[in-house]
């Protein structure tokens, strides 16, 4: 009689444990930010890539920003949450922080071009990822994403998503500038 009142328990203890402890994981995961999803590539050197200007008939590649502090940010005239974060990136070059590489991803040329002469152009030089390819090496998601590379050449932050001004002002100046002193 016991071991059948045994059994009986652990035919209901079992599934109720794995029932709290997945609804643990779910719960915790309520209160996590999307955008805070970890890059294997924070501290690793930036894949290499040699690409065409936006516009120009020369290239770019990463070794030519070699020895400079430099902010990478994917967008797309497709992009919606681009839109959002551009005033912030115009400003941003504005100030004069940090040269910006723009990475136009699966996007038109002539379609970017007009883009930016309608809403700014913050680039430093935009380079065009016209099939994806470098944007896949360097982990993107999605558009937009930004990168923080250091002189090495070696990615320091990444943000997922649109920036914000909080994210500009608390985190990448302040990390753009220890970078620099470095």
């Amino acid at each position: 009689m016991a071991r059948s009142r045994t059994s009986r328990t652990l035919l209901w203890a079992v599934p109720f444990v794995l029932f709290v402890v997945l609804a643990g994981f779910l719960f915790t995961g309520l209160f996590r930010d999307p955008r805070e999803v970890p890059s294997p590539l924070i501290d690793k050197p930036a894949p290499a890539f040699t690409l065409p200007k936006l516009g120009a008939s020369d290239t770019l590649s990463a070794a030519d920003l070699r020895g400079k502090v430099w902010l990478l940010n994917v967008w797309a005239s497709w992009c919606v949450s681009c839109r959002y974060e551009h005033p912030l990136l115009v400003e941003l070059a504005k100030a004069n922080v940090v040269p910006i590489v723009g990475l136009n991803y699966k996007d038109k040329n002539d379609l970017a071009l007009a883009w930016l002469a309608e809403r700014g152009d913050p680039y430093w030089t935009s380079i065009v990822d016209a099939d994806g390819r470098v944007g896949i090496d360097w982990g993107v998601y999605g558009v937009p994403e930004t990168f923080v590379v250091d002189k090495a050449g070696v990615i320091r932050y990444k943000q997922i998503g649109p920036l914000t001004a909080d994210v500009i002002e608390k985190t990448i100046v302040p990390l753009v500038r220890q970078l620099e002193k470095s």
